[in-house]
Formats: C-alpha cells, structure tokens, sequence
C-alpha cells in the first residue's frame, strides 16, 4: 500500500468517525499561522477551535500527535510528539517532544474529548515547517553590488544553475538587509510587500521562506534579487536621523536555495562570487518619500536562464548586518485592497486630480503608453488647497530635504516610448486619498490610468460592529481604516509624516486592533523590537524601532507602558502568556529605572495628555498613573508565574504609587482629581486609581463635568482611552453615548460628517500643527463600541475569552446594533435591538467557552420562556433589577423588559 493510499484511507476513517461522532476540531493553527513554513520556533504553540453539534458542550481533554509522516499523526501517532491525554480545556498548547530538525516538515493533528467522554476523530493533518533553527546552518554569504551607501540605482543580482534531476521538493531561505523582491525563471516569488519587515539591524534580522518547489524546472533555472533601501539605508533626510543610524549600508542579502531531488539526493545553491549584479530602472527608492523608475533602463528577463548578461559584473561579499537572524514569522504586508479612482478632474494640459475617495496607505499603479523620456510626476496627498489642488503641507514638516531631486510623497516615471509601460513602487508606501499627476508631455490619461492599492499588514479581520445609527458604523470603518494604515511589521502614528513607531498612539490603540484583527504575529514582533531597544538600565526610546532619537524625548511612562500594556493585553485576548514571558525581566528593569529615579512613587516623565481639545491635565498625574498600571501588571504577572516575591514587592510598589497619587490629586469631601478635568476624573476611575467607597462620587463628578462641557470630549491622547470608558463603566451608558455620538466639534462624528474616511491628530479640521489625516491614536472610541455597547470583555480570570464576560448597555439612542468577535475558541456575538418596549437580545456563546452575563430588567425571559427553564443557564444573583448569570456555550434570545 503506498502513502497516497495510506492517507486516503485514513481520511476516510476520518470521515466515517465524524459522520456519528457530534464533535470537531477545526481551525488549526501552528504559531498563529495557517501551515507556516519556516519556523525558528523550538517550542511552537497549537491551537484549535472545537466544534459541536450540541449545546452546552466542551473541552475536558485533547491529544495531539506531531510527526514526520503525514499518514501516521491522522490516526495519532508521532514520531517527535504524542503528548498522551491531557486534562485541559485551554489553548495555546505548546510543544514539548524532541528536539525539532532544521528545514523539516512536520504533520500534526489534535482530537479532543468533551464532557461525555465522548472523543472527537483525529483533525486532518496540518504541518509546520522548520527553518534554519540555529545561525550556523546558513551556507550563503552576505553579498552587495557596492559598499557605497550613497549610490542611487536599486541594484539587480542573478544566478543561473542548472537541475540535471526531477526536483521533488524546494524551499529558499533569504535574509536581506533592506528590502527585496526574489523571482525564479522570470516570475515574481510571493505576493509579500516590503520584506523583510523593519527591524533594529544591527541587532536583529529577520529571513523568510518561500517554497518554490513549482517555480524551479528541469534543466536551466535563474535567481533574480531586486534590493531596495528600506529603513536600512535611508537616504532621504529628517528630523529623525534616519540617514545618520549606526547600522546605515549598501543594501545586502544572504540566500540558501534547498533542493531535494526525486532520489533524495540534496543541493544548496547559495549567495557566493557566483552571482552577478546591475543597475536597475528603479533609479532612486526612500521607504519615507517616494520611488522613482526609468523604463528605459528595464532589462527584459534579467531574471530568465537565456538572458545575456553582457555588461553585468561581479558582486562584493560582505559582513552580516548582525549576529542574529531570526525567521520571520508573522502576517505579512501586502496589497489588500485595489480601489479606482472615483474621479478625474484635468486641471490643465499637463495635470490631472485623482480621488480615490478614501484615505489609505499603500501605492498606486500607472499602466500608460506616452513617448519616449516622457517624466510623470505623481503627488501622493491626503488633502486640496482652496483651490482644489495637492496640499502637502499637512504631512511634509518634518522632511528636511537638501535638494529638489527627491520630493515628498512624489513618485517620478519615465517612460520608455516602446510599450506600455508600468510602474508601482517596490520599496515605498504613501498616505493619500489624492494623486496629482503631471507630464512634461502632453497625455491622454483615464481613471483606469491609476489603480490605488490600500497596503498594510494583512491581519485577518476578526470583529465586526454595526448599528442603526450610520455615523457609527462610518466610524468604526474610519477608526479601521487608520489601524491598519498604520500597521506595516510595527504599529505607526501615521502612514506619510513619519511611519515611526510611537509607542503611546500603540498602546492606547491595543484593544483597537485585538477586538477587530488577529494581530498577534506583528505585536509579538513589535516587542521583540522592544527588547531589542531596551537599554541595560531599561530605559525604552519614544519610537520603536529608532534611529537613536527619543530615548532623550517622550519616553515616559505615559508612551513607553508598550512593554507591560501590550503583553498584558495579549494575554487577556489570547489566553497565551508567553509575550509576557518574553518581556517579563523588560517590564522589571523599566519599572526598576522608574522606581530608582523617582522613589517618591510621582513621576513627571513624560508628554501628557497629547493633543487635547482645550484644557491640560498635569503630567505627573498622567505619567504616575502609568507607572501604577505598569507595577500593577508585573506585580500580576508575578503571580501569574510564580515569583511570590516579586508578586510582593511590586503589589506594594503600584500601592504606594496610587496612594502618593491620590494623597495629592485627590479631594475625599469633594470626590475631585486636580481641578475635576475630565481626562483627570476619567483617568482615576478607569485606571482604579480611586476608592471603593468615592467611585460613585468621582463619576457623577465626571458626568457633572461632561454636562458642562456641553456633552462634548475635552481630553488629549490618554483622555480618549479612558473618557468614555469611565462614564459607561460606572453607571452612566446613556451619557457616554450621547458624547460618543456627537457630530458637532469636538467629536469623532465632526470628522465623519465632514467626509472622514480615517482619523485625524487633531480635533479642529483647521488645526495649524499636528494635522496629519490618518493617525489611530484617538481611535479608542472603536474598542469602546465592543465593550460598552457589545457588552464584549475578555476575563482577567479566564483569559482569551475562556469565560466571557457580557455587559451590554442597551442605550436609548440606538435601535439595534451587533458586536462579533473571533475570540480563540469561536464567534461571539453580542447583538440587541428594540422592539417596541422589549429589548431583544441574542448571544452567541461559542462552544469551549462559557459566558458570565449581566442584565439590568423587570423582566427577562429567554426563548419565550423563563431563565429557570434552559440548563444552560444558571442564574447567580438576582436583586433589583440586575441579573448575574452564567451561560454555557450555545446561541441565546432573551427578551428583556
């Protein structure tokens, strides 16, 4: 019986068992990743969703088999893991058998067990596949075209060999030092975007791998590289340095190319004096401007076997950027989204005006025949000038430029005169919903000239809200769009202004993206990025990966809490705590430094309340509540793994900090923090800074104050994190809403109704500084949807939604809405709407999870009956009006009045 037959077979006991078994496994994910190739992860972590036919059911144990033989782990057998039955309901599970083999495949699957003792059958197979492992197992060299770091011109590399054998299997294996796109025989390899992704280089690179087993052909075969500079080799000039770093070089790649062949024979062909070099059409490239490309200088299959490379020239080897090449394991960017222009406007003979109709990051395309030399300008901006022309003056004040030869945001494209040609940016993205396009020549052009692609790191969407009322909904597809405009291997501020990545906008925006996108891959990257910045002493920079700015400058703990926050966050979302792991000794050293510089427990480090509407909240109220929440979250992780001394010492640590805050801020006759702003009072209740007993008192200060600001917001940056929460966290929903909904200044629905397609730094449409159009740091309005309208929380207790905690507010303003989210173990939906004088609410609770649900009514029956009657349902407290129950997994109408 060959394999072929082996595994049909077991495929179709699969299937029989599942046809009279009630339960599944589905969703299966190595790393977070759908069959992930090229992994340097000795530990890799599995999860999985279970199905089931039945309510009220889940998980009491599973097993899980991880092999090299395909047609063995179906039936459970591994022959580098059988992890046996284990008594579990939770997930991630993380691999504990032998050793892992660099550059292998490895099948595994799961079954669980419910609470019948009923078995699952065994999930089809899903593989993982090794990488590298270990730094020694690279053969190539490090290779440039010159060490000059200063030349223009991408550089082009090729490789010809030949494969005398039937080729069974390939894989290749590139680590660059810059940007890069790879092609085989003529095509281009992979659909990724900017790979690899930012890092600090000289501390950490990252490799990918691609199978390009159906690329490779009997006979001749040719490698062809294209490296851009990237963040490595940043030649345009800004505020931030990034032309003077201390990593800055020509461009480089190492590549192992891995064959197998159909005899099991195996060959690396690898970067060595073998390769060859040229010039390129791109003739200039900036990640932070713009790119620029000569069509007549292309080279037609430079990257083919039968190419005369007449004229190329050899290569120079080099050093490796750093010691430490890691795989990168993460959702990749890409182009998303294609849109059209939705008009055209021909402003003269030579200019012409395309809107895309919505502001994004990304690129555009231009496919256009004109004559020969022909130069076309295209002004990527997000906004006109009065006179309905490109305005670059809200995104261009930090560009220092010593020359006219690299405008802002400006792409230029010469064309050959021969063909049609083409031209999309390889090493650059842009923030703009308008394209100004000028020719030296006159053009005939068309809206199907330009096709704007939306590029970001292509993170699964996972949460969805809608509602009745369509500024709300324009809303959180505005939020949205900023999220993943600022999303590229690392959260940004904003995708044209400066592309860095601040820690403050990230931290406020975590709950942003983890209720609506499966971020995790980019978040635990981004704080590998973190501990790659760290300082011995633990001092952080402003901007994650940085040039060397901002460890001098708005670093406090206002911005840099990334290192507690984020962790903290993935971990209630996930249920996985081993970003906190990771970061846990980089929480420590960070609290420590804040701890031995400020041993008052106050601090004043930092930039504040950012941005605010009108009124100022103190820093040192602002930057010592974070370094309360930080103490606070290592004080809980502490416990979390067991260190009961260090549980100990930062518990008293985070109450020292909140008493030292509230000895001072805090008025107890009043219930007043400082002078009763609303960021202040927000802030204090939100963060649990204030008393059990004054709660009530601080929050019908903070709707008092609400009131007489006219329902409106007046808070910065870290006043939006907090503002809304407070208020629908602690009895006043209604009220909350009504600022949330608000369409006059200052609001979020301001911009909406002023034909916002993203959200902006600042409040005022006509802001004289900090005016950038597509910034996510004011988005938390988004997250607040899911919790305070949703009722959507995660359960400190049983976190990546194990347990579900549901408070929905069934505000009078809205007829109906819907929350869903993709937790771990399923969809929850959280979904309302009124009927007359009933509340009809649904839930879905998914199977494997349970839900703890609070309900304020007179009344409440579900499915037309009352709440006694379902076993799924067990009520825990009943008392005026509010219902505490627990409901196991399954789908719920109750009917509230």
């Amino acid at each position: 019986m060959n394999k072929k037959t082996i595994i049909l077979c077991a495929a179709f006991f699969i299937f029989q068992f599942s046809v009279y078994s009630q339960i599944s496994v589905k969703n299966l994910k190595c790393e977070y990743l759908d069959n992930p190739i090229g992994l340097d992860e000795t530990h890799p972590r599995f999860t999985w969703q279970m199905g089931s036919q039945k309510t009220g059911n889940s998980q009491i144990a599973y097993e899980l088999a991880v092999g090299t033989v395909e047609s063995e782990v179906v039936s459970g057998k591994g022959n580098a893991w059988e992890s046996g039955t284990v008594n579990s309901s939770v997930i991630p599970t993380v691999y504990k058998g032998a050793g892992l083999k660099p550059f292998t495949r490895y099948f595994w699957s799961v079954r669980v067990q419910d609470e019948n003792n009923e078995w699952s059958a065994w999930s089809p197979p899903q593989y993982f596949e090794t990488g590298m492992v270990s730094q020694l197992n690279w053969k190539g060299k490090w290779i440039t075209d010159t060490y000059d770091f200063n030349l223009k011109p991408a550089a082009y590399f090729r490789r010809t060999f030949q494969a005398d054998k039937t080729i069974k299997s390939a894989r290749a294996y590139i680590a660059v030092a810059g940007l890069y796109e790879l092609s085989i025989n003529g095509k281009r390899i992979g659909n990724h975007r900017l790979d690899p992704t930012y890092t600090r280089f000289d501390r950490r690179n990252l490799y990918v791998t691609y199978d390009i087993t159906e690329n490779l052909q009997n006979g001749d075969n040719a490698i062809g590289v294209l490296l851009g500079n990237g963040w490595y080799n940043h030649q345009s000039t800004a505020v931030w340095y990034f032309d003077k770093v201390p990593w800055r070089a020509r461009p480089k790649f190492c590549m192992d190319v891995h064959i197998t062949y159909s005899d099991g024979t195996k060959e690396i062909i690898a970067t060595d004096e073998r390769w060859q070099t040229s010039q390129s059409p791109v003739i200039f490239n900036s990640i932070y401007t713009a790119e620029h490309y000569d069509a007549r200088k292309e080279q037609s299959g430079w990257d083919t076997p039968d190419f005369d490379a007449k004229g190329w020239r050899g290569i120079y080897t080099t050093g490796a950027p750093s010691q430490n090449i890691v795989a990168q394991a993460l959702h990749p960017i890409r182009n998303v989204r294609e849109y059209q222009a939705v008009s055209l406007k021909k402003l003269d003979d030579n200019t012409w005006l395309y809107d895309f109709g919505q502001n994004m990051s990304g690129v555009t395309q231009m496919k256009i025949n004109g004559p020969e030399g022909t130069t076309i300008r295209l002004k990527h901006v997000e906004r006109l000038d009065s006179a309905g022309q490109a305005d670059m003056s809200n995104i261009d004040v930090h560009y220092r430029p010593t020359d006219d030869t690299d405008p802002f945001q400006t792409d230029i494209f010469i064309l050959s005169g021969k063909k049609e040609d083409e031209f999309m940016p390889r090493f650059n993205y842009k923030g703009f919903q308008y394209v100004e396009v000028t020719s030296d020549n006159p053009l005939n052009l068309t809206k199907e000239n330009l096709t704007a692609y939306f590029m970001h790191s292509d993170v699964p969407p996972i949460g969805k809200i809608s509602s009745s009322n369509n500024t709300l909904n324009k809303t959180w597809q505005a939020s949205n769009a900023s999220y993943l405009s600022n999303l590229f291997g690392y959260p940004t501020d904003c995708p044209q202004r400066e592309k860095n990545g601040w820690t403050g906008d990230a931290h406020i925006a975590i709950e942003v993206g983890l209720y609506n996108f499966d971020g995790i891959t980019v978040y635990e990257k981004w704080l590998a990025d973190h501990r790659d910045e760290q300082q011995s002493n633990g001092v952080l920079p402003a901007i994650i990966p940085s040039s060397g700015w901002g460890y001098q400058w708005a670093n406090g703990p206002d911005w840099t809490s990334t290192i507690a926050i984020i962790p903290w966050n993935i971990y209630l979302f996930y249920g996985d705590s081993r970003l906190l792991e990771l970061c846990y000794d980089n929480i420590k050293r960070y609290v420590d430094y804040i701890d031995e510089q400020y041993p008052s427990g106050l601090t004043d480090w930092g930039l504040g309340d950012w941005v605010p509407v009108k009124s100022v909240t103190p820093k040192e109220f602002t930057s010592s509540t974070y370094y309360y929440i930080d103490a606070l979250i290592l004080a809980k992780t502490a416990k979390l793994f067991g260190k009961t001394d260090d549980f100990e010492k930062y518990s008293a640590l985070a109450e020292k900090i909140k008493s030292e805050i509230n000895k001072k801020y805090l008025n107890r006759e009043t219930g007043i923090y400082g002078t009763g702003l609303q960021t202040e009072l927000s802030v204090a209740l939100y963060w649990g800074l204030v008393p059990e007993e004054l709660k009530s008192k601080v929050a019908a200060n903070l709707a008092k104050r609400v009131e007489q600001d006219n329902k409106h917001i007046d808070v910065g940056l870290l006043g939006t994190k907090t503002i809304l929460n407070a208020l629908s966290e602690n009895g006043y929903a209604e009220l909350a809403y009504e600022v949330a909904s608000q369409e006059t200044f200052p609001s979020w629905g301001w911009w909406i109704v002023n034909g916002a397609t993203t959200f902006y730094e600042n409040w005022p449409l006509d802001a004289g500084s900090d005016i950038s159009m597509n910034h996510i740091m004011f988005g938390e309005i988004n997250a607040w949807y899911y919790k305070a309208l949703g009722g959507i929380f995660p359960d400190e207790a049983q976190p990546g939604f194990k347990n579900i905690i549901l408070k929905p507010n069934f505000v009078s303003g809205l007829s109906h809405l819907e929350a869903s989210h993709e937790s771990p173990y399923g969809t929850i939906v959280s979904a309302w709407q009124r009927k007359g004088r009933v509340i009809e609410y649904n839930v879905t609770v998914p199977t494997n999870s349970m839900a703890t649900l609070h309900l304020n009514g007179k009344n409440i029956r579900e499915s037309n009956a009352s709440l006694e009657k379902n076993p799924l349902i067990e009520v825990k407290e009943s008392r005026q009006g509010q219902h505490v129950m627990t409901l196991k997994s399954g789908n719920y109408r109750f009917n509230i009045r």
